[in-house]
């Protein structure tokens, strides 16, 4: 990772709630790789689990108090985060997602050079009134980023089909291979949970919050055409979320629930199928890990899905959004057939390691913050990794 020689080193502040799932894994290693470039990194979050793990890295953590959704408390969440912007000063602020592109975006105004990057759509999530004022604001506020980047071509097309005129970045998510990594078996993670199962037996296994966006239902709803055809398989969704209690009402007996995770990869490696049925994505990174850890996967055709598979997977391990009797399908040919299962376990192995490790990720943001604090230009081509595309709309 590098930058623009400075001196001094130039000070980015990182905006984030929500501080789970892949936006808190995708702050973390962009605050590790910019921290070993020698950036003063300052991250503003809700104290917590990723405020602790971020200070252990050495970062500057600011305690942010917000909620996870816009609501009354926005008006004291922006002051709060202008406090913050104004103590830290930072050269660049890189706000992540949609409360906080919000809040932060309010803050600053464009004063400073700012990114915004969604990871997924805001007005995907809601509906009505809600959604059409979700994209008005992403329509207003993009005057205010001086990039917004996309971690998958569809996520930034699908902003431009709504009218968001934004100065785009395209930069998809990574994954570190060598530690999501094919190993042993989960051995160890199977008797934990599953004591009533062999270790022949078939197990499907769904990482992920434990919500709408992730579709666990879909994937519930599927289950019993999977355990027809595949008798003695397994189901087990790793993570928590606010369908908890939803999810467990509608599941069968096969279905366990292991809760929320500090590390995924002993499951990723003990199944044989990993799931993603979500409703929409930027570009998840839960099926990353699972083929960075050999296991083949079957994702929603969603946003960022086809750019994540090898081209010759997505006929077998791509399927549409919401649709109980496809996703059984392509969970149970894959089961049923090992010659196939080794093949994606390979080609998905080898796919990730190309183009999806996490040191290219953070090179491609490097270009960005480089173009932007170095006086680059505002048009035309971008010193992004010419695997990462990017266009300006002013």
């Amino acid at each position: 990772m590098s930058l623009p020689a400075t001196d001094p080193a130039p000070r980015v502040l990182h905006l984030t709630q929500p501080v789970d799932g892949g936006v808190a894994r995708v702050v973390t290693d962009l605050t590790r790789a910019q921290l070993a470039a020698g950036l003063h990194v300052a991250v503003a979050c809700p104290d917590g689990s990723l405020a602790a793990a971020l200070r252990s890295l050495g970062a500057d953590v600011r305690p942010w108090r917000a909620t996870r959704s816009p609501g009354p408390s926005l008006g004291g969440e922006v002051r709060r985060l202008a406090r913050v912007i104004e103590d830290v000063r930072p050269d660049l602020v890189h706000a992540h997602s949609a409360k906080a592109g919000l809040a932060g975006r309010l803050a600053v105004r464009g004063r400073i050079p700012t990114v915004f990057q969604p990871h997924a759509w805001s007005f995907e999530a809601v509906g009505g009134v809600t959604a059409a004022l979700a994209l008005g604001w992403e329509r207003w506020a993009a005057r205010w980023a001086a990039r917004v980047v996309c971690v998958s071509e569809a996520e930034r097309r699908r902003g431009e089909a709504a009218g968001i005129r934004g100065r785009w970045a395209v930069v998809p998510n990574g994954i570190d291979p060598d530690r999501f990594r094919p190993g042993r078996p989960g051995a160890a993670v199977r008797p934990s949970l599953l004591a009533d199962t062999g270790p022949r037996d078939p197990l499907v296994v769904c990482v992920g919050r434990l919500c709408r966006q992730k579709g666990q239902d879909v994937l519930i709803a599927a289950w019993d055409r999977i355990a027809e055809q595949v008798p003695g398989a397994r189901l087990v969704l790793v993570g928590d979320g606010p369908d908890r209690a939803r999810l467990r009402a509608l599941a069968p007996a096969s279905v366990r629930f292991a809760g929320a995770v500090a590390d995924a990869a002993g499951w990723y490696r003990a199944a044989d199928v990993v799931v993603l049925p979500s409703r929409w994505e930027g570009m998840a990174l839960a099926p990353l890990e699972a083929m960075a850890c050999g296991t083949p996967v079957v994702v929603t055709d969603v946003d960022g899905a086809r750019e994540l598979l090898p081209p010759a997977l997505a006929p077998h391990c791509l399927v549409p959004s919401e649709d109980p009797a496809a996703l059984a399908g392509a969970v149970a040919a894959l089961l049923l057939d090992p010659a196939l299962r080794a093949s994606a376990a390979r080609r998905g192995r080898a796919h990730v390691v190309s183009a999806h490790d996490v040191r290219h990720t953070a090179q491609a943001v490097a270009a960005v913050y480089g173009e932007l604090l170095g006086g680059g230009p505002d048009t035309g081509p971008s010193a992004v990794p010419t695997q990462y595309r990017e266009s300006i709309h002013s």
